[in-house]
């Protein structure tokens, strides 16, 4: 793997993480039609560290957020014995980390078929419609009425409705963020609301990720040959996947949300028609 390889990898990570257009369907087309060897191709490790380095760009984005969570909870924890009538509301953080983990738990119902959708990442026409699905999805998305609902208002329900969008998005093609934005507000969230815990959901499911593919490069052994090219794309993918989030951010505020559909649907499109001939 070359120094530019590495940059290049870590510029799509960082950008299709994070914007609604699929990582994986990406990847695919980078793979399967252009012969562009890919971070699995040449290194586990390279994979993992790809993934920590958008990881790091949400905790960076999101960082009043989790010291919020993480203060609220110890305050929680320590009042435990002694709650009043405003306990919830005096910890709101708590409540966002308890939303979070039920909408995380979905995310189970995919292990024992993990094998079965990771093959459907080979089928490049497959991988096509979806990313067609995923412009459509997002069409609809962004003409639903703005909802009203904050974190002290959205309910269980749609946390785990929510969860269950994401555990879908794990087939290739399919945005996981395009996905549980459009989820979220499908659900009567606010807008700028679906998007935060649309990535605060991420940081749970990119840790279990990076975990199994983590013990899987120990397990297949890790070649530290390229371990300066795992660095720099590691860094292009966070700083790269930390403008995309404050990008996302804005169109979803503004209402444009709906302009990557129309990329998608590009995209899906090109890939159907070059998978007869490839």
């Amino acid at each position: 793997m070359t120094i530019l390889q590495a940059m290049f990898l870590g510029l799509i990570q960082g950008l299709t993480e994070f914007l609604p257009v699929s990582s994986s369907g990406h990847l695919c087309i980078l793979q399967n039609l252009l012969g562009l060897t890919t971070a699995e191709d040449n290194n586990v490790l390279f994979d993992v560290l790809l993934h920590l380095g958008t990881l790091v760009s949400v905790c960076l984005a999101y960082r009043k957020d989790i010291a919020l969570i993480w203060a609220d909870c110890l305050s929680f924890v320590k009042g435990v014995g002694r709650p009043t009538p405003g306990e919830a509301k005096r910890h709101p953080g708590a409540r966002v980390l308890l939303i979070v983990v039920l909408g995380t738990l979905p995310l189970f119902l995919i292990l024992p078929v993990k094998d079965a959708v990771e093959k459907l990442y080979y089928s490049t026409a497959f991988v096509g419609a979806m990313l067609i699905c995923t412009g459509a999805m997002l069409y609809v998305g962004d003409r639903m009425a703005r909802g009203r609902k904050g974190a002290s208002k959205m309910r269980a329900t749609d946390a785990l409705l929510i969860g269950v969008c994401q555990a879908v998005a794990t087939i290739p093609g399919l945005s996981r963020s395009g996905t549980t934005i459009t989820a979220g507000m499908a659900c009567g969230l606010k807008r700028s609301f679906a998007v935060k815990f649309s990535f605060l959901l991420s940081i749970p499911a990119v840790l279990g990720a990076n975990l199994l593919s983590l013990i899987k490069a120990l397990g297949d052994g890790v070649d530290l040959s390229i371990l300066s090219q795992c660095i720099l794309g590691m860094l292009v993918a966070m700083v790269v996947g930390y403008f995309a989030i404050a990008l996302l951010r804005m169109l979803v505020r503004k209402g444009k949300f709906g302009y990557f559909a129309y990329y998608c649907v590009a995209v899906g499109l090109i890939t159907l028609i070059a998978s007869i001939f490839v």
